[in-house]
């Protein structure tokens, strides 16, 4: 895993937001800052324009933005989230790298 760096290029967040406060963005804000200092390109689900801001379309969108990265990062709490779930579940049956935030930042 030290060589994480060298693989991943594009990185994409997924983490719980329906039923928190704010949606959680203040922590995949967070998570963008962190990883962007580290060199890696981001795509925040937190700032992609959602016109309608239904789960369902929220959800489609987000998808079709994460297919243009080659690494999901997941922030804490994602394992309770079904869109989070279903992004990594994606994630992995694609062949996409998926870690969780802490173990990326740590071996960066």
């Amino acid at each position: 895993m030290s060589n994480i760096m060298s693989v991943v290029k594009v990185v994409y967040i997924s983490g719980p937001m329906t039923g928190f406060e704010d949606l959680n963005f203040p922590a995949f804000f967070d998570a963008e800052d962190n990883l962007r200092a580290l060199g890696y390109e981001i795509i925040n689900p937190a700032r992609i324009d959602q016109p309608d801001k239904s789960w369902v379309a929220c959800m489609k969108r987000d998808i079709v933005e994460m297919m243009a990265a080659d690494t999901v990062v997941t922030l804490p709490g994602w394992e309770k989230s079904k869109g989070a779930q279903i992004e990594v579940e994606l994630a992995k049956r694609l062949g996409m790298q998926v870690y969780e935030l802490g173990i990326i930042t740590q071996t960066a």
